[in-house]
């Protein structure tokens, strides 16, 4: 079905159109998201709490099937300096589908800026949760670390 608007807000039906509300953020950023890695844990689980501190560039999800916490991308270089506020959707649901969406560098694989975007389990709102710049190196890599 894709995105939908209900009043001021974007919802969707499926963790894909993550994708399209953070294509469309990030075209106010100026850096356009192009590439793309939804977060999985190793057990299996799709649905995270998560924790983030949007200065300091860190973010933690943790799994609501295991209970596992997996700093996302690079944050765990940051996590000691971070003030971390547990997210939660308008509708007061605490639990995401997460896709983290990386702007490059023009004709390189170098991260530019990286894009939180989330999708919540309960009422399906989906937006961009969190935004920052990202210099820890290329987007094959950081992918790996979602």
């Amino acid at each position: 079905m894709g995105l939908y608007r209900k009043g001021e807000y974007d919802y969707s039906d499926s963790q894909t159109d993550i994708r399209s509300a953070l294509e469309q953020y990030s075209r106010d950023t100026g850096y356009v998201t192009e590439h793309y890695a939804d977060a999985s844990c190793i057990c299996g689980g799709m649905c995270f709490k998560l924790l983030l501190d949007e200065e300091e560039g860190a973010a933690l999800r943790i799994c609501q099937t295991c209970t596992r916490a997996h700093a996302i991308c690079d944050s765990a270089d940051y996590l000691d300096d971070a003030d971390l506020e547990e997210c939660e959707c308008i509708c007061g649901c605490q639990t995401f589908q997460l896709t983290v969406g990386f702007a490059t560098f023009p004709d390189s694989d170098d991260i530019r800026w990286l894009f939180l975007g989330c999708r919540c389990t309960s009422c399906g709102l989906t937006g961009c949760y969190g935004d920052w710049k990202l210099e820890a190196g290329s987007y094959s890599e950081m992918s790996k670390r979602v």
